[in-house]
């Protein structure tokens, strides 16, 4: 179902003006991106970083606020969907695994707070996929509990931007939840031919991106590619591999973890496109902090992946006379 639709945004329920949406915890953008691609309208924004607040308001033309714990739900205009990259630290393996006993963990509270003020008829969540098993899936069932406590159908799917036409292995969890009831949520079912890594690597990239001769050496004494390009990977235990994709950009490992052919490290245009973020998207921050603000951030064909499907549902109910 999904499928089909990749190929004819969608424009608003029948008879309406497009569907309004808010975006918080929205970094640079992803989800807005996602949301314009599927014809709704962003009409507020909220992120506690300045500099991801300046790349969105230069981007998009809106300003996002900062602490939405600190935002009234009352000064946060009506919505029909609800999108939200809440905090992902806490339950992704960098973080320590901490989930809801870390304060950012307990930022979906604000989520459940606009909820249950606004109402709205959609909403679409993301986060590492670790939130699938942190504390023994505890945390995941909470929040689907709270969700569906509060009147709401959900599901939730883990999935991988390798398999939605982005060269980067990129799993996240994506829940949604929809006031109409349905019984199967529209999924993406087929996998989408992979962008090739030469579309996504600049001719001539600064000097600045390339590593140390000794590094390089170093990389290329140890492993020897069998693709190029590619992308070589380093773990946590010194191992190399390399892959004709990107493994998941992150903000916070090590500058040289992820290299172009054992050489040079992305440049932000390179890392915004492994996000699926289009060329236009200005950049307006230092290397190092797009460097951090495409790590934070949801991929375009994730995110919109969960948005399709959730305007599906509420497509169909309003055919059928059951909107809620």
């Amino acid at each position: 179902m999904i499928d089909a639709l990749l190929s004819s945004p969608p424009r608003g329920m029948a008879g309406e003006d497009r569907l309004r949406c808010i975006d918080l915890f929205c970094g640079i953008g992803g989800f807005h991106t996602a949301a314009v691609n599927c014809g709704l309208e962003v009409v507020f924004a909220s992120d506690i970083d300045e500099e991801a607040r300046a790349a969105y308001r230069h981007n998009y033309g809106i300003e996002p606020v900062g602490d939405i714990v600190q935002v009234k739900a009352e000064d946060i205009p009506d919505h029909d969907i609800l999108l939200a990259g809440f905090p992902c630290q806490p339950f992704s393996i960098i973080g320590g695994m901490a989930g809801t006993e870390d304060a950012r963990g307990r930022l979906f509270l604000e989520i459940l707070r606009i909820v249950r003020a606004k109402r709205p008829r959609g909403i679409v969540l993301e986060n590492v996929k670790q939130l699938a098993t942190a504390q023994h899936g505890s945390v995941l069932r909470h929040i689907i509990d709270d969700l569906q406590d509060m009147g709401y159908t959900t599901d939730w799917r883990i999935l991988n931007a390798l398999d939605l036409g982005l060269p980067q292995k990129r799993e996240r969890v994506i829940i949604v939840a929809t006031l109409p009831k349905f019984d199967r949520f529209p999924w993406p079912t087929a996998k989408l031919p992979m962008k090739p890594l030469e579309e996504i690597l600049e001719k001539d990239p600064a000097s600045r991106f390339f590593v140390s001769e000794t590094i390089r050496a170093k990389r290329h004494a140890a492993h020897k590619a069998s693709v190029t390009p590619s992308v070589w990977h380093e773990n946590k235990a010194g191992h190399i591999s390399s892959y004709p994709y990107s493994c998941a950009l992150r903000a916070g490992a090590s500058y040289n973890y992820l290299l172009v052919n054992g050489e040079r490290r992305f440049t932000p245009r390179e890392m915004l496109r492994l996000q699926g973020f289009p060329d236009t998207f200005e950049i307006v921050s230092s290397d190092s902090q797009t460097r951090k603000q495409a790590g934070n951030a949801v991929p375009v064909p994730i995110a919109e992946a969960g948005i399709r499907g959730v305007l599906d549902v509420l497509r169909r109910s309003t055919t059928t006379g059951k909107r809620e």
